[in-house]
């Protein structure tokens, strides 16, 4: 898309951000999404992590992640859990997964390319820094239209299988990510009840 630039957080983005959050998340539990003081954490922790699109001087998207360690052996976690203190605390520059924590588009800008473009800065990232690949905790929000007629590992595999689109999920899948389980609890959000898939890109050239 023209007119979209990609840039590292800053930490003045902070409270724009913020809102773009709370505009994209509009079902999930506010203390569970990005704040301006976990956005200005990031900022001090690994800003080179955290990709800001910007559109006329304003943000409208945005892809954030730490890296650590994941043991797929006890894949269950919470955002929370794993991410730490403003969802960068537990951030391991010597971490093997890029893991991540938040990607976002303002409802009136996507189907215009941006979250592609969030996603190759964040497989750059991982490519120039040598890591395994990128791990998220993906939200099923088409699930919600769907929850009363079947259970989500039901939902997800006829998404994987093409059956279903799954705003999110289905774009995930389309850049390359696998499923690798549920997660539950993951995130309070009345769209899909807590759940996640585990999606997993792993560095080709790795």
């Amino acid at each position: 898309m023209t007119g979209v630039t990609i840039v590292n957080l800053q930490p003045d983005m902070a409270e724009e951000l913020e809102q773009v959050e709370l505009a994209c998340f509009p079902m999930a539990n506010p203390e569970d999404l990005l704040s301006k003081a976990d956005i200005a954490a990031y900022a001090e922790v690994f800003p080179e992590g955290y990709f800001v699109a910007i559109v006329n001087g304003h943000p409208v998207g945005m892809g954030a992640g730490i890296y650590l360690d994941f043991d797929f052996d006890r894949p269950q976690h919470t955002i929370a859990g794993i991410t730490g203190d403003h969802q960068c605390g537990n951030h391991d520059p010597d971490g093997d997964w890029y893991y991540g924590t938040d990607i976002t588009v303002l409802p009136e800008y996507r189907g215009r390319g941006i979250g592609g473009m969030l996603y190759e800065k964040r497989k750059a990232l991982v490519i120039r820094d040598r890591k395994r690949g990128i791990i998220a905790g993906g939200s099923l929000p088409g699930y919600f239209h769907h929850k009363t007629s079947m259970p989500v590992d039901e939902y997800v595999a006829r998404v994987v299988a093409g059956e279903l689109h799954d705003p999110t999920l289905s774009f995930q899948l389309s850049h390359g990510f696998e499923v690798r389980g549920l997660l539950e609890n993951y995130l309070e959000d009345e769209a899909d009840d807590g759940w996640a898939a585990l999606i997993v890109w792993e560095n080709p050239r790795d």
